[in-house]
């Protein structure tokens, strides 16, 4: 007998129960994965995926960005230095190719590591293994570069994405086809490099001029801020493996475009990288399209997993009626 004399189990004998069949349900047998065979197409990969959470966000991404290009929309593709580091420039600069990208802005660190590439073919040092000796950092060639090309477009009044580009071009670099710097220089897509001073190795080597690279790096933001502001009506921006610098820069371009009175609704976010940060989630995805502004997206996964995915969608995907 319970020690509880007043209170007994509540009775279950009158719950009120309903048809599994009548209940409206999340998730049926047509969504599920479909298996594939030796003589399976991409598209037959594709549309063997389950129709389900992020399968569903990334198809309309792509379907999202199929209609940006289609209205003349910008396509702007916000990167980290790790998306150059995990091999994707050759999937950015076909999709560049094909009308998918109309702009990319960059952190400090693409600079660093696109133009490595384009030198030598080869990029990303052991920091554990230089650190210690104080020369994390000193490829003479990468410097001279970076802070050549800043001074250059200081005194010619252009960005330094654009002068990086139009810099490494020059030289006639043996990868520069690995280059998305080179790409799209060459394609008049518009380059912008957004700096933190001092985070990059470039700004202490000896030509360093922090006036030029500040001038050239605000230069930059202006024109990205002019990006965004074409965005409205149906543009796409695209945040992939920037933590802190992009989704900060952004959102000031967003607030600097309504700020002077310009309208910026029907957009498209989204940030795809291998963990949710707040920065991209706060400033990238939820506060620009807030309001009715628009639809923010969030793709978890490795950047070299998940953005040959949406290439592969955007190629071969299903087009947007």
């Amino acid at each position: 007998m319970s020690i509880y004399e007043d209170l007994k189990p509540i009775s279950l004998d009158e719950v009120h129960t309903y048809p599994l069949s009548s209940r409206p349900s999340k998730v049926t047998v047509k969504d599920f994965a479909k298996t594939i065979n030796e003589e399976s197409s991409l598209g037959d990969y594709l549309n063997s995926l389950p129709d389900i959470l992020a399968v569903q966000n990334l198809r309309e991404i792509a379907s999202r960005i199929h209609r940006a290009r289609r209205l003349g929309k910008p396509i702007i593709w916000g990167i980290g230095g790790h998306v150059i580091k995990t091999g994707l420039a050759p999937v950015i600069i076909d999709l560049l190719n094909r009308g998918f990208v109309s702009a990319i802005a960059a952190n400090g660190s693409v600079l660093v590591h696109d133009a490595e590439i384009a030198m030598v073919g080869s990029t990303s040092e052991d920091v554990d293994a230089t650190l210690g000796e104080g020369v994390f950092g000193g490829a003479e060639e990468t410097g001279k570069l970076l802070n050549e090309a800043a001074r250059a477009g200081a005194k010619d009044s252009i960005g330094l994405g654009e002068a990086m580009g139009r810099a490494v071009l020059a030289v006639k670099l043996q990868h520069e086809s690995a280059s998305l710097l080179c790409a799209a220089y060459k394609a008049r897509v518009p380059f912008t490099a957004h700096l933190t001073i001092g985070g990059d190795i470039a700004h202490f080597h000896p030509q360093a001029d922090g006036a030029a690279l500040g001038a050239t790096s605000h230069t930059d933001f202006c024109l990205l801020t002019e990006l965004v502001r074409r965005m409205n009506g149906g543009g796409v921006y695209l945040n992939i493996g920037s933590a802190v610098t992009l989704p900060e820069v952004f959102l000031k371009c967003v607030t600097l475009v309504r700020n002077l009175g310009h309208e910026l609704s029907d957009i498209t976010t989204a940030n795809f990288d291998f963990i949710q940060s707040y920065r991209p989630l706060t400033n990238v995805v939820r506060r620009p399209t807030a309001d009715g502004a628009g639809r923010g997206f969030a793709i978890t996964g490795h950047h070299e997993l998940t953005i040959p995915l949406l290439a592969a969608e955007l190629i071969c995907g299903a087009r947007e009626p």
